[in-house]
C-alpha cells in the first residue's frame, strides 16, 4: 500500500489552480484531469461505483461488510489550489526539522520569530516549498488521506458501514458544491477533510456575504469643474471611511467578525468597490449588511439619489446552526480523535468550506484537519507525522460508527 506523504508528494507535483474569471466547470481543464486520474487510482484501490460526472465530481464507495445497520460516512476534499500564489512547477523539500530556521532557498527562510507555529514541530519530517509557489496541501493533503485511509479499509477486516468518498473542484473560488449532488453521494453525513493543524474539529464558521458597490461620479474638465465634478473615486475613499475601522480582518480574530475591502477599480465617473462581509452571529452578519445600505444611503442623501448602488449576495452561512441537531458527528470525530491520541481542538473557521454549504443542502459535514500551515503562500508547509495521524483519525471514525 501507498504511504499518504508519497501519494501527497506526487499530487502537488500536479498544477490545479483554479480561475475566478472562468465561466467553465471546473474553472480550469487541469482540475478535470487530475480528477480523472483520482478516479483511475481509486479504481484500482478497489473502491467501488467509482464515476465522475461532467462537471469533474468524483464519487465512490467502500461497501459495507456488516449486516449491522451502520450510517454511511462520507470524506470530501477539493482537489484545486488557490489562485492567490503560483501552483505550477511546484517542487516540495523535506526537513528532518530539529528547530531553528528552515531555508526554503537563497534568499527566503522561515524562522521561528516569525513563524511561531514551527515550534511545535521539533522531531517531525516536515514538506515545504522550494520558496517559489504555494505546496498545495490546501486541499492535495486531505485528497491523499482520504485515499490513503480507503486503501487501508478495502484491504482490512474491520467491521465497517458504506464508506462514501468524493473530491470536487473550484472550491478555493467559492464554487466547490455548485454541482455536488448529495442524493447520488448517499452518506447520512460526512468530514470535509479540509481543516489546518493537528486536532481542528471545526463545527462553525462565518456567515458570508460578497457586497459590490458602484458609486457613479460626474467627470467635468478640472479646470472649469467647481460646483460640478461628482469624483468617484473620492467618494469610495469616503464610502469606506464611514465602514467601522476597527472592524477590518487585521484587526480582529476568533469569532469577531469583519467587513473586508478586496477591490477597487475605476475613474473619475464610476467606480466599484468589492467587499466581503464575514460573522458567526446571523444576527450580527444582518447588521453588517444594514451598515453597508445605511453607508450608501447617507451619501445618496448628501450627494444625490442615483450616485451609489449596492448589490449584496449571501454566499454561505455558519454550519452551525445545522450540526447542532446533529451532536454525534462531532461526538465520533472527537472520540476518534482521543483513540488516536490526539487532543481535539474544536473551534469555529475564521471562512468557509464546501462543508458549510453542504450541510444546508442537506448533508451535515463538520471539517477534519488534514495538517496544512500557512496556507496559499511561499511558506506553507505540512508534517508527514501528523498527514498519518489524519488517515488514523478517518479509520478510526468509520470504526467507530460500525461499533456504537
Amino acid at each position: 500500500m501507498e504511504t499518504v506523504e508519497s501519494r501527497f508528494l506526487r499530487y502537488v507535483k500536479v498544477d490545479t489552480q483554479s480561475d475566478p474569471s472562468s465561466g467553465t466547470v471546473p474553472s480550469t481543464a487541469k482540475q478535470f484531469d487530475f480528477l480523472k486520474s483520482l478516479s483511475d487510482e481509486m479504481e484500482r484501490i478497489g473502491i467501488q461505483d467509482v464515476s465522475i460526472d461532467k462537471n469533474g465530481y468524483v464519487m465512490g464507495r467502500i461497501p459495507s461488510n456488516t449486516v449491522k445497520k451502520v450510517p454511511a460516512i462520507g470524506f470530501i476534499a477539493h482537489v484545486d489550489t488557490s489562485p492567490d500564489a503560483c501552483g505550477y512547477g511546484v517542487n516540495p523539500q523535506l526537513h528532518e526539522y530539529t528547530g531553528g530556521e528552515i531555508v526554503l532557498n537563497t534568499s527566503l527562510k522561515m524562522i521561528p520569530s516569525e513563524f511561531p507555529e514551527l515550534k511545535k514541530y521539533a522531531g517531525h519530517t516536515l514538506i515545504t516549498t522550494d520558496g517559489k509557489t504555494l505546496l498545495g496541501a490546501d486541499d492535495k493533503a486531505g485528497v491523499a488521506e482520504i485515499l490513503t485511509a480507503a486503501e487501508i479499509l478495502v484491504n482490512s477486516e474491520c467491521k465497517h458501514g458504506d464508506v462514501m468518498i468524493a473530491f470536487t473542484p473550484d472550491e478555493e473560488i467559492g464554487r466547490g458544491a455548485d454541482f455536488f449532488d448529495v442524493g447520488k453521494f448517499g452518506a447520512d453525513f460526512a468530514y470535509t477533510v479540509d481543516g489546518g493543524p493537528e486536532g481542528e474539529l471545526e463545527n462553525e464558521n462565518f456567515n458570508a456575504a460578497g457586497i459590490t458597490v458602484e458609486i457613479n461620479g460626474i467627470n467635468i474638465h478640472p479646470g472649469y469643474a467647481k460646483g460640478k465634478m461628482l469624483n468617484a473615486l473620492r467618494l469610495s475613499t469616503e464610502f469606506d471611511r464611514m465602514i467601522p475601522q476597527n472592524e477590518r480582518p487585521e484587526n480582529t480574530e476568533g469569532y469577531e467578525g469583519f467587513y473586508h475591502l478586496i477591490k477597487i477599480t475605476g475613474t473619475v465617473e464610476k467606480a466599484v468597490m468589492e467587499y466581503i462581509i464575514r460573522d458567526h452571529d446571523r444576527e450580527s452578519f444582518e447588521k453588517r449588511k444594514s451598515v453597508i445600505k445605511n453607508t450608501a444611503s447617507t451619501l445618496n442623501g448628501k450627494y444625490g439619489t442615483v450616485t451609489i448602488n449596492c448589490t449584496v449576495t449571501d454566499q454561505y452561512y455558519n454550519m452551525k446552526e445545522v450540526l447542532d441537531k446533529h451532536p454525534s458527528i462531532i461526538d465520533i470525530a472527537a472520540r476518534a480523535m482521543k483513540n488516536c491520541g490526539i487532543v481535539p481542538d474544536l473551534k469555529p473557521i475564521r471562512g468557509g468550506t464546501d462543508g458549510s454549504r453542504l450541510s444546508f443542502m442537506g448533508l451535515p459535514c463538520p471539517n477534519l484537519f488534514a495538517g496544512g500551515e500557512n496556507f496559499h503562500g511561499k511558506y506553507e508547509f505540512i508534517s508527514i507525522q501528523v498527514m498519518r495521524k489524519a488517515v488514523d483519525v478517518i479509520v478510526e471514525i468509520v470504526k467507530l460508527a460500525a461499533s456504537d
